[in-house]
């Protein structure tokens, strides 16, 4: 299609993006309890298992770009359905600490293939004109996924153990995802050329706006990735009421649907550019506001719009900034190139922000290192725009 993208197709991988997200990311913390109880592990030790996950989804996210841009798209999110299934499924079976971190290892690969690096990478091949509107889509879908796992997921355990949840969720990647991928992804567009592509991967990963996009989108996933493990124990030193201090984390997942779906009505009133350089900008006024007054509801308030908001749309602008502004013949090969940095920064982030805690000021001058930090990187975006190799 040279025009719009196709609703159908971009709802179905939202689907898919729906049951990977729920089933696996969101499903792990709800495993947490019952693995560490069955295996005898400690919950720095359990917790490992995750950050090996976002290690290897962070060391295949290039070759899988490279794969994606050069056709094989359906092979990949295909296989890596299947992947997930037979992680799943070695999960079920786990009975020592070993098993468990292979298991996890061989899902964090699976997530490369499927998550939203990949699938984003995917409508900005078939929809070049469109890949935005599509994007959103998906996030909007995807943002829904904790919502219905959550209960899912904690129901199937509690009824059926966790073990034999693992099979119901690893049957639905097998039985949903996998045939979906494969039906849906038929016909991919094939790579340009080299005589038809501006410059190869290797020239644009040294160009500026590359470089910039890259500072920005790893920046601002360490500052999101630092606050929500620390965000209860904010709000209670604040001396916000319990009821506030669950809610506020609460409401935040509400608020990021929500910000995607004005985004999806109304960014066609106004140049998408301005957009681009607008919405990096909460996430340090959200932090602002956090510094200001972390003990009254009113400043709870305005955090929870605007961090909600601004994280919930800033995951189409980190999606689309490489496509935009620097190439969209190998958009997958350049945002796969920033998996190992950003795995590193996402798993880093949390501890930081935890060191810089001190018993006389609290989290004040992390939260203040992580409001500069989100200024700069928003400026990073800004001189990207300026350096674009695309024409706006």
């Amino acid at each position: 299609m040279n025009g719009g993208h196709d609703r159908r197709l971009v709802l179905w991988l939202s689907l898919a993006q729906l049951v990977t997200w729920g089933s696996v990311f969101y499903t792990f913390a709800l495993l947490l309890g019952p693995v560490e109880q069955e295996l005898g592990l400690t919950r720095a030790q359990s917790s490992l298992a995750f950050s090996l996950a976002l290690f290897a989804e962070g060391v295949l996210a290039y070759p899988v770009g490279r794969w994606i841009d050069r056709g094989h798209e359906r092979a990949v999110m295909t296989g890596g359905s299947l992947l997930v299934a037979a992680g799943l499924v070695l999960h079920s079976q786990v009975h020592m600490a070993a098993g468990f971190y292979l298991a996890w290892l061989l899902l964090g690969a699976a997530l490369a293939a499927t998550l939203y690096t990949p699938v984003f990478a995917v409508v900005t091949r078939r929809y070049p004109d469109d890949f935005r509107r599509a994007i959103i889509t998906l996030t909007f879908l995807g943002g829904l996924a904790s919502s219905v796992f959550i209960p899912l997921s904690a129901w199937l355990i509690a009824t059926l153990g966790w073990r034999h949840a693992l099979l119901v969720l690893a049957a639905l990647h097998l039985l949903l995802n996998a045939p979906l991928h494969a039906w849906c992804l038929r016909d991919a567009p094939p790579p340009l050329p080299a005589a038809q592509t501006r410059d190869s991967p290797t020239q644009l990963l040294r160009s500026a706006p590359f470089l910039l996009i890259t500072f920005f989108t790893i920046g601002m996933m360490a500052i999101t990735a630092a606050i929500p493990p620390h965000l209860i124990s904010l709000l209670r030193e604040g001396g916000l009421p319990e009821g506030w201090v669950i809610a506020v984390p609460a409401a935040i997942g509400v608020v990021q649907v929500l910000g995607r779906l004005l985004l999806f009505f109304f960014e066609h009133r106004f140049d998408l550019h301005v957009a681009n350089r607008v919405i990096p900008f909460l996430i340090p006024l959200a932090l602002a506001a956090l510094v200001a007054g972390a003990s009254h509801p009113a400043a709870a308030l305005l955090f929870v719009l605007l961090y909600g908001m601004g994280n919930g749309m800033l995951t189409i602008v980190k999606g689309t900034a490489i496509a935009q502004y620097v190439s969209r013949e190998h958009v997958a090969s350049l945002n796969g190139a920033m998996g190992i940095p950003t795995a590193v920064a996402r798993a880093i982030s949390p501890v930081l922000l935890g060191v810089l805690w001190t018993r006389e000021a609290g989290y004040r001058w992390g939260l203040l290192l992580l409001l500069a930090a989100g200024v700069l990187c928003a400026l990073a975006l800004v001189a990207a725009q300026r350096r674009a190799l695309l024409p706006r």
